[in-house]
């Protein structure tokens, strides 16, 4: 429930309740010239309808005054009431709500922190939720999450420059951040913050231009995005290379498309498949899918390996085939460990 609209209710309620008492008091005072006790007291037993007697007989004028509080309060006092209890009820929900992500964020492990939800945030966001990863938003603006659900379950108020909202996102145990801020500037502070705080997270920054991703990197980044770059690149290759781009465009890395694109870490733990080569283990033969890269446990990456490649532990493959082929190959190289990207 919005904050403004809640409060909004919330008096509206308070209002109409104080609206009948006062007019219950004031007319039996006129009318039947009551002490206010008394006047108090015959209002309440007629709006809530109770029924116990009456503290003196009623003339006509205050006879018909009590059938017109009837009549005017069924309507008013149980619309009042609803939007008291409605607005007390949703309270207590949000309020167990905030708790039980709190101590969802708190449990937090290996997730990504996304901070800024401008566009790039956004479709970060979008990602990350189709590669079934774990992440925290951030962002000043409380606001930015009424129409993007994604974030809403896991999103932290706050201005990401400062440690403790860094802390907060349980930064400690995060192993990336992606920061999207508009202001270069503040992406850069974000870096830093972070950088101190986890020595070994994957930071991912978006920049604006050359110079701002030289102080990025020089800052401690890993990895700087440039999106006007990216999509006038790609606009690009649309004109130069159509046929590439639309086959590219076929191949997914969410897992729901009928090919895949999927980074496999050899995490075996069989005896009998360390140190053999990809022909001996039989990828290709076995289950139809393509190996197109292989990176080394050193960091050195290959393209389209050969055949008498070894794969050693901690080797990383880059596959090309459909779910179904991407399963046999787990199931064959017993991989424990699969990472999508």
């Amino acid at each position: 429930m919005d904050w403004t609209s809640g409060r909004i209710k919330l008096f509206l309620g308070l209002s109409i309740l104080v609206f009948i008492m006062v007019l219950g008091v004031a007319g039996y005072m006129l009318i039947e010239g009551m002490q206010w006790v008394d006047a108090l007291y015959m209002t309440v037993i007629t709006v809530s309808t109770v029924g116990f007697g009456e503290v003196k007989d009623l003339s006509h004028g205050g006879k018909l005054f009590t059938i017109f509080l009837i009549v005017s309060s069924l309507t008013t006092y149980a619309y009042a009431l609803s939007i008291l209890s409605s607005y007390v009820f949703e309270h207590q929900l949000n309020f167990f709500i905030r708790g039980y992500r709190k101590k969802s964020i708190k449990n937090m492990q290996n997730h990504v922190i996304v901070c800024g939800l401008g566009r790039n945030g956004k479709q970060a966001v979008r990602d990350l939720h189709s590669y079934k990863k774990t992440f925290i938003a951030i962002d000043k603006d409380s606001s930015v999450v009424k129409d993007f659900p994604l974030a809403k379950d896991f999103f932290i108020e706050g201005d990401a420059t400062q440690d403790e909202v860094l802390m907060s996102a349980k930064i400690m145990s995060a192993s990336a951040l992606i920061t999207t801020l508009p202001v270069d500037a503040h992406n850069l502070y974000v870096v830093l913050t972070a950088r101190s705080l986890n020595p070994g997270l994957l930071i991912i920054s978006r920049a604006s231009g050359d110079n701002e991703e030289k102080k990025l990197r020089m800052a401690g980044v890993d990895n700087v995005v440039r999106p006007e770059l990216v999509g006038g690149a790609h606009m690009a290759n649309l004109v130069s290379h159509p046929d590439v781009i639309e086959f590219l465009e076929h191949i997914s890395v969410h897992g729901n498309d009928p090919t895949m694109l999927e980074e496999i870490e050899c995490n075996f733990s069989p005896e009998e498949n360390r140190e053999k080569t990809i022909a001996e283990i039989g990828i290709r033969k076995k289950t139809g899918a393509n190996i197109i890269g292989l990176k080394t446990p050193e960091g050195k990456y290959v393209l389209n390996p050969p055949p008498d490649m070894p794969l050693r532990h901690t080797s990383k493959l880059f596959v090309l085939g459909t779910p179904e082929q991407i399963e046999k190959i787990k199931e064959i190289m017993h991989i424990s460990k699969m990472i999508k990207k």
